[in-house]
């Protein structure tokens, strides 16, 4: 069946809180919360409430904007000092996704370049930051649908691992955002979904927006990987990404690197997926990613449930690390890279802060006008509504 549908919004905001669905609930209930502090938003990016590389990202960008926001009537350098230590506590929320932190810098620059206006300009100017983010990475995932959707073509069983859909971004996802167009225009995918275990989300998340979109989904067991590659005439395997090394080394959820080692064995393809923002130039390989350890009882209560002995040690990373040398291709907003991926993975960092630039510059006219125009009070929270 083929379906058009409108990607949900995982992170939004309101003008004076931080709109999430709480994917924590999915798929049994479809809730909306508003984060009305940045403790609140911390802990929604730690407990897996808003998760996925640029969702998080985007989450952490309205999280200062929120800080300025409720702080814009302080002098400015208390104005400063809180949002900046909005920006290291989100920072600290989760160690291995590189769109955290990178969110967090482009705030903080935007910050620095105004160091001598009021706080009402600066909280106007942080909230239009924020929202010019989300709205870059709906048009991210735009391009790599297309992008993706050509090195697709022709290939319509496709292996996926964990959520790289809406959920996980701004907009329409980025390792799903291929899968969404070829069944729009009527390539009839069939998608194959691992588990993703200790948190399931490619059984509660992945399998929720793919149903949603009338697509095709058959979910296996996680340790049903390298059998399913073998046995049921996959095409390619599509994942996301958390972080990617200038050599193309790529971090994603926990069980990526055996799938990667799975389908080489296959002699199936595999790709990789995401934003430039993703892409962290400053680490030459994977050696160098930090592995977030989460807690041990997500694997030995999962969902409140104990299933293993009392006292048992508990090795629980959330993510690992696919070589460069079992990645066939890397899919951004700027296009396909194929190895060797550094001298590509530099050119797709480089257009983007071209684009950056060019959009700042165009920006800064409007942005004055909105924070020097009008009430105080509209200037700061609706600026980026």
């Amino acid at each position: 069946m083929t379906t058009s549908i409108q990607p949900v919004e995982p992170v939004a905001w309101t003008g004076s809180a931080v709109r999430i669905i709480d994917q924590r609930r999915l798929p049994g209930e479809l809730i909306e919360r508003d984060l009305t502090s940045v403790e609140e938003v911390v802990e929604a990016i730690r407990t897996l409430a808003v998760r996925g590389a640029p969702a998080i990202g985007v989450a952490a960008a309205f999280g200062m904007a929120l800080a300025a926001v409720t702080n814009r009537d302080r002098r400015r350098p208390e104005f400063d000092a809180a949002v900046r230590a909005a920006g290291a506590a989100l920072e600290a929320s989760r160690p291995t996704a590189v769109n955290l932190a990178w969110a967090v810098r482009r705030m903080t620059a935007v910050l620095d370049a105004q160091p001598g206006g009021g706080s009402v300009r600066a909280a106007a100017l942080l909230a239009a930051e924020a929202q010019a983010i989300l709205d870059e990475d709906r048009a991210m995932c735009r391009r790599i649908g297309e992008n993706g959707f050509a090195l697709i073509a022709g290939k319509p069983r496709i292996l996926t691992h964990c959520n790289a859909g809406s959920l996980a971004t701004g907009g329409g996802g980025t390792a799903l955002a291929p899968v969404f167009l070829a069944n729009e225009r009527g390539a009839a995918p069939t998608v194959f979904v691992g588990e993703t275990r200790p948190l399931w989300q490619g059984a509660r998340l992945t399998t929720w927006e793919l149903r949603r979109a009338g697509i095709e989904t058959v979910l296996f067991p996680d340790t049903a990987a390298a059998w399913t590659l073998r046995t049921q005439a996959i095409d390619c395997v599509l994942i996301g990404a958390d972080r990617i090394c200038r050599n193309g080394d790529a971090a994603n959820k926990i069980g990526s690197y055996g799938l990667s080692l799975a389908a080489r064995a296959a002699g199936v393809p595999f790709y990789v997926a995401a934003p430039s923002s993703t892409i962290d130039l400053s680490l030459a390989c994977g050696a160098g990613i930090p592995i977030e350890e989460r807690d041990a009882e997500e694997v030995t209560r999962p969902f409140g449930t104990s299933i293993a002995a009392e006292g048992v040690r508990v090795f629980n990373p959330a993510f690992d690390v696919v070589p460069h040398e079992l990645i066939a291709a890397i899919v951004t907003e700027a296009g396909i890279i194929a190895p060797p991926f550094e001298a590509g993975l530099e050119a797709a960092v480089r257009a983007r802060e071209a684009r950056g630039r060019d959009a700042a510059a165009g920006a800064d006219g409007a942005h004055a006008r909105d924070a020097g125009g009008g009430p105080a009070r509209e200037s700061g929270g609706g600026g980026a509504r």
